[in-house]
């Protein structure tokens, strides 16, 4: 996967004043552009699309600090005015390209990335892999942020709204795996944009013939293979640092790739006050 991600930054780096197809470019790379975008984001630290749009940016700049017509400019880098030029110029830079061209500056430069694996594997991941029929997740769901670390407010809050007897209720109905209760993420954009949203289900992994009340949702899961990874230990810090490990060490080292569907965590045993917790996060993959 290193190698696929060195090779789109070069291909990017060739198209930065044309559209970029990266379904296709995933393609040709031999990957899908779903686990292309997870991946890019979660090694880069940037969605794939604000990288494209840094570097353009930082190569339009150059032009700017020439003698073209700034529509010129414009044209050049996929715009269709310079309004919407420079709008997107002092997104990156801070300034308009009128104040670049007056005073040379200031400018900020986004470095073409270069991706290297750090080889550790000190720590072995408790990984199964199994295949799935298909099933139906069931639940109270709400809209919500995304946030890469530390614990979801709005996510607490929606299960906070819910009375004891609700997690009761639903604790009974499951009857397939994953087992118990659920903290399943689906509809996530696959820039893995912090800050987008995503439908949050708090409910239980039940077989396709079993009745759902009507006043719950329910997302339909269709058959497939997932990647379930065991953590434990502070919550929700190591179920985090896991779910970064994944794109890390893991996919990298390993001949399988991220495919669309719900990300489900099982939440196994628990402290009192959920300091501490052992979990099973399911990622639904697919040979690479």
């Amino acid at each position: 996967m290193i190698a696929v991600l060195n090779r789109l930054v070069g291909l990017i780096e060739d198209r930065l004043a044309d559209e970029i197809d990266i379904a296709g470019l995933a393609s040709s790379l031999g990957t899908t552009e779903y686990h292309l975008r997870r991946m890019f984001s979660s090694l880069a630290g940037m969605p794939l699309s604000e990288y494209i749009r840094r570097r353009r940016m930082a190569v339009a700049a150059a032009d700017v600090l020439g003698d073209g017509e700034l529509l010129s400019i414009a044209v050049r880098y996929g715009y269709g005015s310079t309004e919407a030029f420079g709008r997107a110029f002092r997104g990156v830079h801070g300034v308009s390209p009128g104040e670049v061209r007056r005073h040379g500056g200031p400018l900020r430069t986004q470095p073409q990335l270069r991706f290297r694996l750090t080889v550790e594997g000190s720590t072995p991941m408790d990984t199964r892999i199994i295949e799935r029929p298909a099933f139906r997740l069931v639940g109270h769901s709400a809209r919500v942020p995304l946030i890469h670390r530390g614990a979801n407010p709005h996510i607490q809050a929606h299960i906070a709204s819910l009375p004891a007897a609700e997690h009761i209720r639903l604790k009974a109905m499951s009857d397939s795996e994953p087992a118990g209760l659920l903290q399943v993420s689906a509809d996530v954009e696959p820039d893995y944009t912090e800050g987008s949203e995503l439908t949050y289900l708090h409910g239980v992994a039940v077989g396709e013939t079993t009745p759902v009340p009507e006043d719950l949702t329910t997302i339909e899961v269709p058959a497939g293979t997932w990647a379930v990874f065991r953590t434990s230990g502070p919550y929700p810090a190591s179920l985090q640092s896991t779910w970064a490990t994944t794109a890390t060490d893991w996919f990298p080292s390993n001949p399988w790739r991220l495919r669309p569907g719900p990300s489900i965590v099982a939440v196994l045993d628990r402290a009192a006050d959920f300091s501490t917790a052992t979990c099973e996060l399911w990622l639904p993959v697919e040979r690479a």
